[in-house]
């Protein structure tokens, strides 16, 4: 058991391996914190305050950085680093001695004989970032704040409507460079004050570059400090900041730095809870936000967490069918999903598990999954509707339905229309599942109903589904086209509580998903061995997309196949599956700092990519330890 993640002096004193290893910070209201262990932005979402101005959605980049500069004497040592066309500069980075995350991030300088101390957290429930200084030696410290303001998914150049007024009063200065945006406070205490610099030109961020988009920005310095001594520089939206404290350092082992990675996803939406589905860009997604519940909230205690979420997303259900996800600009919820409704049938029915709380489940959930069986069954939005076999079929043209979502324009990379397996496995688990509460709740003619539903279902599935050929399931069934990629949406059939599969068909599905398509980070999403594969997640929008799902290895299916592969193997897989989890203690630590990325590359080594920090490849890593490999820990409710 190690005291977290330190990286040392010999890794930060490489910028180019560096600037690739990130941090994260979060607010509990879709606000974050975020850049590279050295302080270089490499994306357009870094920076020291991107605040949810309309929470959890809304995000706007204000503090982009601080460059700050320590002052020895007469002698001055450039902290902050940049890369700007050509050439890194500064290379505050050469001082750089250690970045720990304690559990937030932590610098450490050395410079002149004085070492400087930094640490970055941000106020849960408020747009806030604290920037603590701790200096041993006689110093002062010049801290420039530079700011962008502007919408986290664009960047900014100068432009002459910035409003350069600085309104400094009682150690509190205000900025609010645009009339359409929120002010920024920045608290300096006793600092002084002087103006700023102006526009910084031609940023560049490398990471934006690689996957071809703009990577060029322009900042603003409006205003300069100087800290004769320790001190912080307090960024935020409010007129008047919390103090809450950042929290002390906590040993753990893979499940306990898992569920500390957890708590970062879950955040305020109005009155109730819901789940960001990843870090920097995405906001909340009903699907993702179904699947990741039983990990980020079950597992780990937070029931209070867990019943606002399936609460707020009963409020939005519309016509049997949960949003795909809610827009950043705040409109109307999106419903374009075939499987997020299957998926909170699910999640309401661990709920239920892990709580015993059958009153809630009754009394808000149960009449919503009712309504869902209906909808699904007589038809609802995007031509899902249970056909005639009992199967459950779903397709519009243009429109992508299932997890597999990729397209570019008009072009579906995966065109999944028609009966996709996973939409059968979760349908027929659904109608279990809703069948297990109307006996419960004593409502036999929904049971009944529910249950010739799920029989005809399964009957049809395992006259239609089979492909003998190859000893495991077809991907999609479009009329009489049996689809025979190799893919992960199978494992959803052996992973679930109902499958309808027997158990030597469950083997054999779980020993062809190992074949192809297992790896130490995760499922790949279609077999090397299938012409369409690709194997590194790469180039512009249009490369990427075309391998998002063509071969891309994904870390949250590495959940399903464990649940799959200890339900076939018993005892004997358990322990195997103890040994693959303890591999993402390393994936870690190489890609943003004590979190699980969204994908890797289908090729060895694996290269991570996506989001640095998704919701569901941490809950499913973090459910699948707890309950199929045996890493189980006990958490009170809501624990810190």
């Amino acid at each position: 058991m190690d005291d977290g993640i330190r990286i040392g002096a010999d890794v930060c004193s490489d910028a180019a391996g560096a600037s690739r290893l990130e941090w994260l910070e979060t607010n509990g209201i879709g606000g974050f914190a975020s850049s590279s262990i050295i302080g270089m932005n490499t994306r357009r979402y870094h920076g020291l305050l991107v605040a949810a101005t309309k929470p959890p959605v809304g995000r706007v980049v204000m503090l982009s950085k601080l460059e700050e500069t320590l002052i020895v004497g007469s002698a001055r040592y450039e902290l902050s680093a940049n890369q700007y066309p050509g050439v890194v500069h500064p290379q505050g980075f050469r001082y750089l001695r250690e970045f720990r995350l304690d559990p937030c991030p932590v610098f450490v300088y050395e410079a002149g004989g004085v070492k400087v101390e930094k640490r970055v957290y941000m106020v849960d429930g408020e747009n806030t970032t604290v920037i603590e200084y701790t200096i041993e030696g006689e110093a002062r410290l010049e801290v420039r704040p530079l700011i962008a303001f502007r919408d986290y998914h664009a960047t900014a150049h100068e432009n002459g409507a910035i409003n350069p007024v600085v309104d400094d009063r009682h150690g509190v200065v205000k900025l609010h460079p645009y009339r359409d945006l929120p002010a920024m406070y920045l608290v300096h205490g006793t600092a002084t004050v002087a103006s700023g610099h102006g526009w910084y030109r031609n940023f560049e961020y490398e990471r934006e570059r690689e996957r071809g988009l703009d990577f060029h920005e322009d900042l603003y310095n409006p205003v300069t400090f100087t800290l004769a001594g320790s001190g912080r520089i307090v960024a935020s939206t409010e007129t008047e900041q919390g103090q809450k404290r950042p929290k002390s350092v906590r040993a753990g082992d893979l499940t306990e730095e898992l569920r500390r990675a957890a708590e970062q996803f879950i955040v305020q939406r109005g009155e109730g809870k819901t789940v960001i589905a990843g870090y920097p860009w995405f906001s909340d997604w009903g699907r993702d936000t179904m699947i990741a519940l039983p990990g980020l909230t079950l597992v780990t205690g937070r029931y209070d967490d867990a019943r606002q979420i399936l609460e707020e997303f009963a409020r939005v259900m519309d016509q049997g069918m949960l949003p795909n996800r809610f827009p950043d600009a705040g409109e109307a919820p999106e419903y374009n999903t075939a499987d997020a409704t299957l998926w909170y049938f699910e999640a309401a029915r661990a709920y239920l598990q892990y709580t015993g709380d059958a009153a809630f489940v009754r009394e808000v959930v149960y009449p919503r999954l009712k309504e869902a069986i209906e909808w699904h069954h007589r038809g609802t939005r995007f031509g899902i509707k249970v056909d005639g076999d009992g199967l459950l079929s779903a397709g519009a043209p243009g429109v992508q339905l299932t997890w597999m979502d990729a397209k570019v324009g008009d072009w579906v990379v995966t065109p999944r229309y028609g009966k996709p397996v996973e939409i059968q496995a979760l349908w027929y688990h659904a109608l279990r599942v809703v069948e297990d509460l109307a006996e419960r709740f004593e409502e036999p003619g929904f049971a009944g109903f529910a249950g010739k539903l799920a029989a005809k279902a399964r009957t049809s599935f395992l006259e239609r589904f089979w492909n003998g050929s190859d000893g495991c399931l077809y991907d999609l069934l479009d009329g009489e086209r049996c689809d025979r990629a190799i893919r992960p949406n199978q494992i959803f059939a052996v992973s679930l509580r109902h499958s309808m599969l027997h158990a030597e068909q469950a083997r054999k599905v779980v020993a062809v998903v190992e074949r192809d398509l297992f790896t130490p980070v995760g499922l790949r999403s279609l077999s090397p061995h299938d012409p369409a594969y690709r194997g590194r997640y790469e180039g512009d929008l249009l490369a990427r997309d075309a391998a998002y799902h063509q071969g891309t290895v994904w870390p949250w299916l590495m959940g399903p196949f464990i649940t799959a592969y200890v339900r076939v193997y018993g005892t004997a897989g358990r322990a195997r599956a103890a040994g693959w989890l303890k591999h993402f203690r390393e994936v870690m630590r190489g890609f943003c700092l004590g979190q699980v990325p969204e994908i890797a590359d289908g090729d060895a080594p694996h290269h991570p990519g996506g989001c640095f920090a998704q919701a569901w490849s941490v809950a499913e890593l973090l459910r699948a330890g707890v309950e199929d490999a045996g890493m189980g820990r006990n958490w009170t409710t809501n624990t810190d």
